[in-house]
C-alpha cells in the first residue's frame, strides 16, 4: 500500500474531475507550499468523513473482546502443543487488552507459559512480572510463583554451565589476546574513504570511486532517516484488509518490532493503540518520542493513507519546526540563483530539473535532514491527477492533526518542558500557529513527491515453505520502505557494482545526525545506545578509480528485458536509462553471456535441439511455445501447493512430467528450468532422498549461474542449499567442494559476520572432524 487504498484514490480522482477547468489549469501552475494552500482550500468536512468510514476497516483501537477471543486462540495452539504460535497469538491479546484491564494480565500471563516450553525463560520472567504488575487475579497468583522458581532454577543451571565451560581454561592460563572474541560495538555510519562525492550538471551528486576499490569492500553504512514497516494485506471478497489472525496467519506487523524492524515473539504494545507493536521499551519509547505521539491518534486513518504518505508525516515529525525552517533557507553561490541542489536519485543522459545548482562541496549527506529535504521531488513530472492525489492526502492528514491538537511549539521542542511554551491561545501565538501548521502540511507534501523516486525498499530473505523442512528455502520479501539520506547519493545502473544487505535491530552509532536539535540531553542519550536499521553498500565486482558507484532501482538486466525495464524506469523515476546493459548492441549482449553458451532466451528448437531460431527450418509457433510453458508453470505451482500440504510424492509425480515437458523446449540454462529443478530438489530432500535431492539441486545452479551471473548472491544462496544437502547425506567430499565457493560469494556480499557463514563454518568443522 504505497499509495493510498483504492477507494480514497477514486474518491479524489472523482473531486478532480469535478473541479472547474480554470482552477485544474491554475493548480497545476503552482509551487509545492501554493499547491498545498491550494488543496487545503479544496478539503472539507466531507472528505473526512469519507476517510472516517473507510478507515473503520483497519480499526486500530483497543478492544478486551478481541483480546479474549485472540487469548482462546493462543490457548487451542497451546493445547496441541504450537507454542510458538501460541505465543503470537497471545500477543495479539496483549496488544489489543486496554492497560490494567484483566485480559491484559491474562495475557502475559498465558504467554509466559508458551514462552517457557519455548525455554526463553528470561522473557517468561518478564511476563510473569508484567502480569502481576497488571493485576493478575490472585487467587491464580501461585501459578506464576512456580513458574518463577522454574525460569530462575533453568537460569541459573545455564550460568553455572558458562562459568564451568569457561573456569578449566582460566583457572592456571590467561587467554591470549589474539583469541578473544572481538568486541562488536555500534555500527558507524559513513562513507568509505576511498569514495568521493562526484557533480555534474547530467548526474548531479553521485558517488565515485576515488581509488580502486576491491570487490567485496565496504563502500557505506547508512541508516535511514525514517522508515515505516509494511503492513501485509490480503484480498477477501474483492476488498483489501489487514490479514486474518485468526486463522493463524501473521504478518510482518505481527512479527516484527515497528521501529527497529527486528523479528520478535514477545512484542511490547503500544499503550494507545492496538497496531504499533516493538521489540523493547527502548524501541517503544523512541518510536513515541520521534514520532507516535502524533501518529497514534490518528490511528487507522494512516493505513488507509498508505505508508509514503505515512513517512513522509514521520520525516516531518522527526524533523521538527527548527530544521525545516533551516532546511528552507535559501543558499546562494555562484552556481545557483534559486532554490538549494537536490541529492539525486537519478541516471539519466538528460536532466531538466538538475538546474541552477549549488558547488558539490557544499553537498548534504548524512544522517541529516537537509540530505533529505534537498532531494528531487519531481512536482512537474507528476501527472495532474497524482500531484492532486498526493495534495488533498496531505492537507486531509493536516486537518486530521489539527483536530488532535498537534501544536507546532510541542512539535519543535518534544521535551518535557513543552508544557511551558506558548500556546496557540497566547497572545501573538494564534498566527504562528497556523503558519507553521501550514509549513507542516507543505512539508509533508514535499516529502511524499519526494518518495516516489527517492523511496528505498528494506528487504529481508524469508523461509519458505515448513518450518521443519530438512533444507529451507527463501525468497526476498519487502518489510519496510525508508528515506535513506547516503544511500540517495547512488545513481541506477540495470548492472551494478555493488549489492545491498539490510540489517535490523542493531546498535547504531548516531554521530553525525541532527539529533541534538530535536531531543532533550536524556533522549539524545538513550538514542546513542538504541537499536536501528542500517544498510550496508558493498563492491560486488572491483570498481576502478574514477568509476561511478552505482546500485539497482528495482528494474535488473538479469531479470528484465531493456524494453520492459526502461519503461518501468521512465514511469517511476522520469528518465530513460542509459547505463551500460540498457546501451549494448544485440552482438555485444551474446558475447557477454556466461562463456558464450547460452542458447536465445533459454529456448530450443524441438527438432535440433539447437537455438530457437536455429537455421534447420523448424519452426514451432510462438503461440504453441507460449502454451507449453504454461502448461509447465501451472504443473509447477501445484506441486509447490502440494509440497506446502506435506504431499511431496504428489508433487514429484506433476513435477517429473513438467521435467519431461519442459526438456523438450528449454534449454538447462532456461530460469524455469532452475526452478523445476529447485522444486523437485525441494521434494527429495523432504521425502530424506539426500542424493537425489543434491543431484536436481546442482542442476538449478546452472540456470541461476546463467541467469544471474557466476558471482551473483543469487548463486551463492543457492550453492548454500546445495551444501546443506551434501552435509544431510554425509556426502563429505562434495559438501567439502561446495563450501569454498558459498563462503566467497556470501562474504562478498553479505560481509564475514553473516548468519549463513556461521552455519557453514558449523558445518564444515563438523565433517572436518
Amino acid at each position: 500500500m504505497d499509495l493510498p487504498c483504492l477507494p480514497w484514490q477514486d474518491h479524489v480522482a472523482q473531486k478532480w474531475t469535478g473541479l472547474d477547468p480554470e482552477l485544474k489549469e491554475h493548480f497545476i501552475s503552482l509551487e509545492i507550499d501554493d499547491v498545498f494552500k491550494c488543496a487545503l482550500t479544496l478539503t472539507t468536512q466531507d472528505d473526512l468523513d469519507f476517510l472516517q468510514s473507510i478507515s473503520v476497516r483497519y480499526s486500530v483501537q483497543k478492544d478486551t473482546e478481541q483480546a479474549a477471543k485472540c487469548r482462546e486462540r493462543g490457548n487451542s495452539c497451546f493445547k496441541t502443543r504450537d507454542y510458538t504460535a501460541a505465543a503470537q497469538h497471545y500477543s495479539q491479546g496483549i496488544c489489543f487488552a486496554p492497560q490494567s484491564s484483566e485480559q491484559l494480565s491474562l495475557c502475559y500471563a498465558n504467554r509466559s507459559a508458551a514462552l517457557y516450553h519455548l525455554q526463553h525463560y528470561q522473557e517468561c520472567l518478564d511476563d510473569t512480572d508484567k502480569a502481576l504488575m497488571n493485576g493478575y487475579p490472585s487467587h491464580l497468583s501461585h501459578k506464576l510463583e512456580v513458574r518463577r522458581a522454574q525460569c530462575l532454577k533453568h537460569l541459573s543451571r545455564g550460568q553455572k554451565a558458562k562459568d564451568d565451560h569457561h573456569s578449566p581454561a582460566l583457572k592456571n592460563h590467561k587467554v591470549p589476546d589474539r583469541v578473544k572474541a572481538p568486541s562488536v560495538g555500534p555500527l558507524t555510519c559513513g562513507i568509505c574513504p576511498l569514495t568521493a562525492i562526484g557533480f555534474s550538471p547530467e548526474k548531479g551528486r553521485h558517488l565515485v570511486a576515488a581509488e580502486s576499490i576491491a570487490a567485496g569492500e565496504v563502500i557505506l553504512n547508512d541508516r535511514p532517516y525514517s522508515c515505516v514497516l509494511i503492513p501485509e494485506m490480503e484480498e477477501v471478497k474483492g476488498k483489501t484488509g489487514r490479514l486474518d489472525t485468526e486463522r493463524g496467519v501473521f504478518g510482518i506487523e505481527h512479527r516484527c518490532c515497528h521501529r527497529c524492524l527486528t523479528e520478535t515473539l514477545c512484542p511490547v504494545p503500544c499503550e494507545g493503540c492496538s497496531y504499533s507493536q516493538y521489540c523493547s521499551t527502548g524501541c517503544q519509547r523512541d518510536a513515541w518520542e520521534e514520532h507516535h505521539r502524533w501518529e497514534c491518534p490518528l490511528g487507522a486513518d494512516l493505513m488507509v493513507m498508505g505508508v509514503m504518505s505515512q513517512l513522509a508525516l514521520r520525516v516531518t515529525l522527526k524533523a521538527g519546526l527548527k530544521n525545516i525552517q533551516r532546511a528552507r533557507e535559501p543558499i546562494r553561490d555562484e552556481h545557483t540563483t534559486s532554490e538549494p541542489g537536490c541529492l539525486n536519485k537519478e541516471s539519466s543522459e538528460s536532466y531538466p530539473c538538475h538546474t541552477n545548482r549549488p558547488d558539490p562541496s557544499i553537498s548534504y549527506y548524512g544522517d541529516s535532514y537537509l540530505s533529505v529535504f534537498h532531494l528531487l521531488h519531481h512536482l512537474d513530472h507528476h501527472s495532474p491527477g497524482l500531484r492532486f492525489l498526493n495534495a488533498v492526502t496531505a492537507a486531509t492528514l493536516y486537518r486530521k492533526l489539527s483536530k488532535a491538537g498537534l501544536s507546532p511549539a510541542s512539535w519543535a521542542l518534544r521535551g518535557p518542558s513543552e508544557a511551558n511554551r506558548q500556546s496557540p491561545d497566547e497572545e501573538g501565538g494564534n498566527a504562528d500557529w497556523n503558519t507553521e501548521l501550514l509549513l507542516l502540511g507543505s512539508t509533508v507534501l514535499r516529502h511524499i513527491l519526494q518518495l516516489r523516486c527517492n523511496a528505498q525498499a528494506i528487504l529481508r530473505l524469508q523461509d519458505t515453505g515448513a518450518a521443519n523442512s530438512p533444507v529451507q528455502s527463501s525468497r526476498e520479501i519487502r518489510i519496510a520502505s525508508a528515506i535513506f539520506p547516503t544511500l540517495s547519493l547512488l545513481n541506477h545502473s540495470c548492472c551494478p557494482n555493488t549489492s545491498l544487505v539490510f540489517s535490523t535491530g542493531i546498535s547504531v552509532d548516531p554521530s553525525g545526525s541532527d539529533l541534538s536539535t530535536d531531543f532533550t540531553e536524556s533522549v539524545a542519550e538513550h538514542r546513542s545506545t538504541a537499536r536501528g536499521v542500517c544498510v550496508t553498500v558493498r563492491a560486488a565486482k572491483g570498481i576502478a578509480a574514477g568509476q561511478e558507484i552505482l546500485h539497482c532501482y528495482g528494474p535488473h538486466s538479469s531479470r528484465m528485458v531493456t524494453k520492459e525495464r526502461q519503461r518501468l524506469l521512465q514511469e517511476q523515476y522520469y528518465f530513460l536509462c542509459q547505463c551500460e546493459a540498457c546501451t549494448l548492441t544485440q552482438e555485444e549482449k551474446q558475447q557477454s553471456r556466461v562463456g558464450g553458451s547460452r542458447h536465445e532466451s533459454g529456448l530450443l528448437c524441438g527438432k535440433c535441439k539447437g537455438s530457437f531460431k536455429s537455421s534447420c527450418g523448424h519452426c514451432i509457433p510462438s503461440s504453441e511455445v507460449s502454451h507449453r510453458l504454461q502448461e509447465i508453470r501451472v504443473d509447477l505451482k501445484k506441486a509447490v501447493d502440494l509440497m506446502e500440504r506435506e504431499r511431496p510424492g504428489e508433487a514429484l509425480r506433476l513435477l517429473n512430467r513438467a521435467h519431461c515437458q519442459s526438456g523438450l523446449i528449454l534449454a538447462e540454462t532456461h530460469p524455469l528450468q532452475g526452478e523445476l529443478a529447485d522444486a523437485m530438489a525441494r521434494a527429495y530432500a523432504t521425502m530424506g532422498d539426500w542424493n537425489n535431492a543434491a543431484s536436481h539441486l546442482e542442476r538449478s545452479t546452472v540456470a541461476i549461474g546463467s541467469q544471474y551471473g557466476d558471482d551473483s548472491i543469487e548463486l551463492g544462496l543457492q550453492l548454500f542449499k546445495l551444501a546443506q544437502l551434501h552435509f544431510n547425506g554425509g556426502a563429505r567430499g562434495p559438501a567439502l567442494s561446495v563450501i569454498p565457493k558459498v563462503r566467497r560469494l556470501l562474504c562478498l556480499h553479505c560481509g564475514p559476520h553473516c548468519h549463513e557463514l556461521q552455519e557453514l563454518q558449523a558445518m564444515e568443522d563438523c565433517l572436518r572432524g
